[in-house]
């Protein structure tokens, strides 16, 4: 749901009664930011603010820029950290004016409808054919399948949401034009929303080539199919915290071997293991990178995301594993679509 973060903006010339009714609409978020006829961010108004005002002689016929509180805490587009983000959310601040280069508010979020506010570009992969869930994908793109109450493109896009990302790129293809027509600009999401489209079938990754104005430093690559509860902000404060170039998000897989596994040496027995379980860790197709790096992803060329890490590694990125801890399906074929309208009823997203 979009949060309309316009019920928090007022004018410095509205009448102090006036800004009384809107604190008390707003309930548990009262607090306005009072800008001027051009959006820009001259201060804040709490309750706090008004009763100041009052003990200092004015009165609820006063305009409201008599009551403002200057400077308040705000972040400027493009040029906040995830450090920032928790900082202020830990001091306790939960509405925060966004604003751009010139002051003018584009936004504000809300930490009671938010868990973060993550300074990256999201890019959902949505081009696939879905060969393996025909039937059902002769006449419906993959990613518009419904799981539960909603499309599972739609579950994607709310989670990252969630997680206060804004500004998303979706690659489409195959019955593109559908997804379009369901998700558009983003608008009704509170976000934007810019579409890439393939052509020709580019691999896992190869439409990151295409895009040439990402607005962060960081882009979040993530497949359309997937239905997960990833904690985005941990995936990218690791990301952040190890000074990677890459990271993959990846599923513990264990596999259960029945025998005893002997270790030798020209014969000789050294030890054994009695039914060992090996842990592997499986791609689980969500990818974080630095924006510059997407220049190595050959333009208009199929290339998948394994070429791109195998291109990292071999040239000394630094590439991590980010094991995802919470819920992961791949929904590839029918079992799991099965598997997944079954899941959608339990699962915390």
């Amino acid at each position: 749901m979009k949060y309309d973060y316009n019920r928090h903006l007022i004018l410095g010339n509205t009448p102090l009664k006036e800004c009384l009714q809107r604190l008390n609409e707003l309930g548990l978020d009262a607090v306005l930011f009072v800008v001027d006829s051009d959006g820009k961010l001259l201060g804040s108004l709490t309750d706090g603010d008004v009763r100041r005002g009052l003990l200092n002689n004015f009165i609820l016929e006063d305009i409201v820029e008599n009551f403002v509180q200057p400077n308040p805490k705000s972040i400027q587009r493009l040029c906040y950290t995830l450090q920032d983000i928790i900082k202020l959310r830990e001091s306790g601040f939960k509405v925060i004016p966004v604003i751009d280069n010139n002051d003018v508010v584009v936004n504000v979020i809300n930490f009671r409808y938010i868990k973060s506010y993550l300074p990256v570009d999201a890019v959902i992969m949505a081009g696939g054919r879905g060969e393996r869930l025909k039937p059902l994908t002769d006449l419906t793109p993959k990613p518009l399948l419904n799981v539960g109450d909603k499309p599972i493109i739609q579950h994607n896009l709310d989670r990252l949401i969630s997680f206060g990302v804004d500004d998303f790129w979706i690659s489409i293809r195959y019955l593109g034009n559908q997804i379009k027509d369901y998700i558009r600009d983003g608008s009704e999401l509170g976000v934007r929303i810019k579409y890439v489209l393939e052509e020709e079938a580019l691999g896992t990754i190869g439409s990151i080539s295409l895009i040439k104005d990402f607005e962060h430093d960081y882009v979040l690559i993530t497949n359309s199919d997937i239905l997960t509860n990833l904690d985005y902000e941990k995936f990218f404060l690791d990301f952040i915290e190890s000074d990677a170039d890459f990271a993959v998000a990846t599923i513990p897989y264990n596999v259960n071997v029945p025998y005893a596994i002997l270790e030798t040496n020209d014969n000789l027995i050294q030890s054994f293991r009695e039914k060992p379980t090996y842990t592997y860790f499986a791609n689980a197709g969500i990818y974080l990178i630095k924006k510059e790096l997407c220049s190595k992803i050959p333009k208009d060329q199929f290339y998948h995301a394994t070429d791109l890490l195998e291109y990292l590694l071999d040239n000394k990125y630094k590439v991590i594993s980010f094991p995802l801890r919470g819920y992961w399906l791949d929904i590839g074929k029918h079992d799991d679509y099965i598997k997944a309208q079954a899941d959608i009823e339990f699962i915390t997203f």
